[in-house]
């Protein structure tokens, strides 16, 4: 129904790279990278926890 191509899903990329630039979608991807590890940790902790 609502299918998006590669070329599509490219020329969104390219606008938001222009919009944000390459320094500030990395410092972005990073950080989400910490904020999704510092989940999981607290996941693990929280099963280790109840567990025993």
């Amino acid at each position: 129904m609502f299918g998006i191509s590669i070329w599509q899903l490219l020329i969104i990329l390219l606008i938001v790279v222009m919009l944000f630039g390459t320094k500030r979608l990395k410092s972005l991807g990073s950080d989400v990278g910490e904020a999704i590890g510092g989940f999981r940790k607290s996941l693990k902790d929280d099963k280790e926890g109840s567990a025993s």
